[in-house]
């Protein structure tokens, strides 16, 4: 999150973000403190150059001086408040930005400064003091601003762990999480952040997840579970074995993922960049323009010389270069606290313009996790059908065997079972009680002699035979995910086009889902490759954003306008390749992320067209003389004030 210690370098902020990230760790403490100093250190400095400008404006109504000595008399609360704006503007002369905001504000005060001097004018000395007082003000609203769209995504900052406790020759050390080995074993007590992501050797615990997924439900978690840094333990003693380095762990990556997003400019950020560099050279010229033109006919050198300079200070467009860039870091700050993290501000033109979506089907809509989902029996009742079925497939480490083990989980009982062999792609037969029993697909069933027959129900269908008498059948089917079809509705209510499933997966079960959730169209059998060209057909219809959980789907995820990677917390593939990353598994999250887009923009495009309009106005009055410079820099500091407080209304999501 940190940014540099002067905000107001608007122009190099990318460049700066580099060279702060090596040692972030470090002086992470120390930079947050220093910031809230700078905050107070510019708080002071005007209120004690503003005390200045009243002490200094009431001597010289009492007083009658040389210029010179008012001059002296104003130059104190000028440079109080003014010493950093001169520096920033004679710095950036030295590194060839002259044209940034604190130049103009610097020629437009300094100018101000030297019209008394000029035969026949008034002096303008309060002015001048005045407008880099203002100035000042409208920089430290900025200041409070960025400040609470940091803190808005740092509370992401809560899961950077500070300490770990490693077992180290029988004795347990606290360390800070950096310095432990891949490999080492860590103890994690009640109430402390995972260090670092690992698996358990021992203990049960229940995890607070909230910080990365935005999700207060906890998950429970027991021996030979993976576990997640960034997590807070909250019931049990854990042990376990980390399987990462801290810097490759997940709450590093995502740290990282955060803070480069602010540096990852968007498209009306740069519109920003190309506008300055236009638009400066030109208001200075024309400032140039009203200064001497009119003043080689009039004679009035004084008075045209104030309003060029007032036209540089209406000119400069800092309500721009402040609060868009704010705009888009308030949009990330309040779509991470939905556990939503986009990866640059550049991607919320995109996500804002999304036309298709297009899912995968496993693990995204649906939850990827076979399960019983209807019982047909024959000759026995339902119970017995599946405590057969379970008590034969109590070895096979196959999903589908795991799925009917749960759907009948007391399978410790009485019985013996004997004798068990396994037939690839047809089944398992064994002895239970001395029957026979055999379960198994159609194949299974005519080897045994049983007269088996289909099921209308959509999924896996498991046979049983007793004996080679048929006894009925199981349905094993993949669940789709409960806010799937409210996902895909919210979608549509968002203004996206068409929705669309792709997957590996049989047509008929394809079609099932497909019905269900009522997507626009959908593909079936199709292997990784397909995926892309069938990505690559409707990129051609409009934008395009992909979602996937990830580990396959790193191609189409890259392929895509955006890639939105689902149920990321544990796949760093995914982290990698996608831009817009869902920390948990809604479907539901993906239409919040598209509202948060297009409502960040909404706000960009106000701010633009505001302060524009509001700056035209002034200019014009200001080249015809009726603006002060009072009202122009009112004009200029309300202006951004406004456009500032409204930058804050993205971070409400």
């Amino acid at each position: 999150m940190e940014k540099h210690e002067h905000t107001h370098h608007h122009e190099c902020e990318c460049h700066e973000h580099e060279h702060h990230h090596e040692h972030h760790h470090e002086h992470e403490h120390h930079h947050h403190h220093h910031e809230e100093e700078e905050g107070h250190g510019r708080l002071i400095k005007i209120i004690v150059a503003a005390v200045l400008l009243g002490v200094a404006v009431i001597i010289e109504k009492k007083t009658d001086w040389a210029t010179w000595q008012y001059l002296l008399l104003f130059l104190v609360p000028y440079l109080v408040v003014g010493w950093d704006t001169l520096k920033e503007a004679a710095e950036g002369l030295f590194h060839g930005e002259a044209l940034s905001e604190d130049f103009l504000m610097s020629i437009a005060t300094l100018g101000a400064l030297g019209i008394g001097f000029m035969p026949g004018a008034e002096t303008q000395f309060p002015e001048a003091v005045f407008v880099m007082l203002f100035f000042q003000v409208g920089e430290l609203f900025e200041e409070m601003a960025e400040g609470r769209s940091r803190k808005s995504i740092s509370h992401l900052m809560d899961i950077r762990p500070d300490t770990a406790h490693v077992e180290r020759d029988g004795k347990l050390e606290t360390v800070k999480p950096d310095e432990v080995a891949v490999g080492e074993i860590i103890l994690i007590q009640p109430g402390e952040k995972v260090p670092m992501d690992g698996v358990v050797l021992e203990g049960k615990s229940s995890l607070d997840t909230v910080a990365l997924t935005g999700e207060s439900v906890p998950r429970s978690i027991h021996e030979g579970d993976e576990i997640l840094s960034g997590c807070v333990n909250l019931s049990g003693v854990l042990r376990v074995r980390t399987t990462k380095a801290f810097g490759e762990s997940t709450a590093a990556k995502i740290l990282d993922l955060v803070e480069n997003a602010a540096s990852a400019k968007s498209r009306s950020e740069s519109f920003i960049t190309k506008f300055a560099r236009v638009y400066t050279p030109i208001v200075v010229a024309l400032a140039v323009l009203i200064a001497v033109v009119p003043s080689l006919f009039t004679g009035e050198w004084a008075t045209w010389i104030y309003r060029g300079l007032m036209f540089l200070v209406v000119s400069c467009p800092c309500a721009l270069v402040i609060s868009v860039p704010l705009t888009f870091f308030g949009g990330l700050g309040g779509a991470s606290r939905k556990g939503i993290l986009i990866k640059g501000s550049n991607l919320v033109d995109t996500l804002a313009k999304v036309k298709t979506v297009v899912f995968d089907k496993t693990g995204t809509l649906t939850e990827g996790v076979f399960e019983v989902t209807a019982v047909h029996p024959e000759v026995i009742d339902q119970q017995e059908l599946l405590h057969l079925a379970a008590h034969v497939e109590r070895h096979s480490t196959h999903p589908i065997a795991m799925a009917l083990r749960n759907a009948y989980p007391n399978e410790a009982d009485d019985c013996s079972v004997e004798g068990i062999e396994e037939t690839a792609g047809h089944g398992v037969i064994a002895n239970v009680n001395g029957k026979r029993v055999a379960v198994g697909n159609s194949k299974l069933m005519e080897a045994e002699g049983a007269a088996w027959h289909p099921c209308e129900h959509n999924g896996t269908i498991i046979h049983v035979a007793i004996d080679g008498i048929y006894a009925g059948h199981v349905v094993i089917s993949d669940r789709i995910k409960a806010d799937a079809a409210e996902g895909i509705r919210a979608l549509k209510a968002a203004g996206v086009n068409k929705t669309v499933m792709l997957t590996g997966d049989q047509e008929s079960v394809a079609a099932d889902v497909a019905r269900t959730l009522h997507v626009d169209e959908y593909h079936a059998q199709l292997l990784p490759a397909d995926k892309v060209s069938e990505v690559e057909k409707l990129l051609k219809e409009g934008t395009l954003a992909f979602v996937g959980d990830g580990i396959n789907d790193a191609p189409v995820l890259t392929r895509a306008d955006v890639g939105i990677a689902m149920g990321a917390l544990g796949s760093d593939a995914a982290i990698e390749a996608a831009d817009v990353v869902l920390m948990d598994d809604k479907p539901s999250k993906i239409a919040t992320a598209v509202r948060i887009a297009r409502r960040t923009l909404g706000i960009a495009r106000q701010n633009i067209v505001f302060a524009i309009g509001i700056k035209v106005l002034v200019l014009v009055l200001a080249a015809l003389g009726i603006a002060t410079m009072w009202m122009a820099v009112f004009a200029d500091v309300g202006v951004t004030v406004l456009a500032v407080l409204n930058a804050m209304r993205a971070l409400r999501s």
